[in-house]
């Protein structure tokens, strides 16, 4: 497996990474897509909005979606929403991460459990301990590191970013299910 670690400070670019490791044949490398390749990961720094580190997300590319691995302290123990936000940028109070990664025409509602929705950014709710870790994993079928493929690619332009709230989303109002500030905010982005 190839290492893309994915920071608030330093972004090492994608098409780097891969040509390190992929033997390629064709003279024209303009014809090759830049894709993640089943099994390729990335890692997001998560920081709180005093700018401190307080965890990392590891994104893995599989065949059918993204499986991403939460590991973030200080947060208050419960039930806490997470999103992936369209925008790579962890700016406090990280309203700078946009909305939700959410493109389709017409856009969908916010909610896993919205007979309407769920909008590409929707992922599970992660529970924070007594001591306020969360260990976690969730899958998503609408996000990609691969160039090509099921769901939104993360890597985009202007990136995208993986934000914890503070409370807990209920999967079906508007605009984010009630989950309330921004507390936690990693970035996604190739550079």
């Amino acid at each position: 497996m190839r290492l893309v670690r994915l920071a608030t400070l330093a972004v090492l670019p994608l098409t780097a990474s891969l040509a390190a490791c992929v033997s390629v044949t064709a003279t024209n490398y303009a014809d090759i897509p830049v894709r993640a390749a089943v099994g390729d990961f990335g890692e997001a720094t998560l920081v709180n909005a005093e700018g401190r580190t307080v965890g990392r997300a590891i994104l893995t590319q599989g065949p059918t979606g993204l499986l991403i691995r939460i590991e973030a302290d200080g947060l208050t123990p419960g039930w806490h929403g997470a999103h992936i936000h369209a925008t790579g940028q962890c700016a406090a109070p990280f309203t700078s991460a946009g909305a939700h990664i959410n493109h389709g025409e017409p856009a969908a509602p916010h909610g896993l459990l919205n007979p309407r929705g769920p909008d590409d950014g929707d992922l599970p709710n992660v529970f924070a301990d007594a001591g306020g870790r969360v260990r976690a994993e969730v899958f998503t079928t609408r996000a990609r590191l691969a160039g090509e493929g099921p769901g939104q690619w993360l890597w985009d332009v202007d990136g995208s970013a993986l934000v914890i709230h503070a409370a807990i989303d209920d999967h079906t109002s508007q605009p984010i299910g009630g989950a309330g500030a921004r507390v936690i905010c990693g970035v996604m982005a190739a550079g």
